[in-house]
């Protein structure tokens, strides 16, 4: 996403070749395989474990913290090898969005115009956004220490870099294309007009809820 808006801003006329369909794969492949490499780094320290604390996990999937609480192996070298894995393999990521902002914001800042930084800085910081949470709130989660851990606290943190960014990231990538952005435009008029509508019945519902009640002196009337 952050390469998709550096050649969008950086290199607009290149776009479509310097994005077809075999960079696409590219960047799709490099990102499921650096995925795959966390995931198996984890898997291999879960089953390297001993839990004697019962196997009920305090979260909605089995997150590597909540893990480490059940076990009763010394599992400090573990979290260190955990954290030394991850730091490898998401530092290449992490680096790779960072040039990528900083040669976005070089260019933005050399626009003439204002309303070309403005359609820039706004195509892009939803997504920045988005990094931004799921990064601090992962890091939260793995480095907190456990004077400030409650189950609650944790739930919450875990929904915000486990749910929120994948959720929100198709939206945000989607939004750039103007089929979508009508067909929303239609969904949201529509909504409004149903709610407006129902509202308009409920008023309606009440009025003449309130006139067969009263009778014509003001005085309420009384069933025959």
């Amino acid at each position: 996403m952050a390469y998709d808006c550096y050649v969008a801003i950086r290199k607009p006329l290149h776009y479509g070749t310097l994005l077809d369909n075999r960079a696409c794969a590219q960047i799709a492949a490099a990102a499921w395989g650096s995925a795959f490499l966390n995931a198996l780094l984890h898997i291999t320290n879960t089953f390297s474990l001993s839990l004697c604390q019962g196997n009920v996990v305090d979260q909605f999937f089995c997150e590597i913290p909540q893990i480490l609480k059940l076990s009763c192996s010394q599992s400090f070298l573990s979290e260190v090898w955990v954290l030394m894995g991850n730091l490898f393999i998401d530092f290449g990521c992490f680096v790779f969005i960072v040039l990528s902002y900083v040669q976005i914001i070089r260019v933005v800042l050399r626009m003439p115009s204002e309303q070309g930084r403005h359609k820039a800085f706004s195509m892009c910081l939803p997504h920045l956004a988005v990094v931004s949470l799921f990064l601090s709130t992962a890091m939260f989660t793995y480095l907190k220490p456990l004077s400030i851990s409650s189950p609650s606290l944790d739930l919450v943190v875990a929904v915000l870099y486990s749910v929120v960014p994948s959720t929100v990231n198709p939206f945000i990538y989607s939004m750039r294309n103007q089929e979508l952005k009508v067909a929303l435009n239609k969904a949201n008029e529509m909504s409004a007009v149903s709610m407006e509508k129902m509202l308009n019945q409920k008023a309606q519902g009440r009025i003449l809820t309130n006139l067969r009640g009263t009778s014509p002196n003001g005085d309420k009337g009384h069933g025959i």
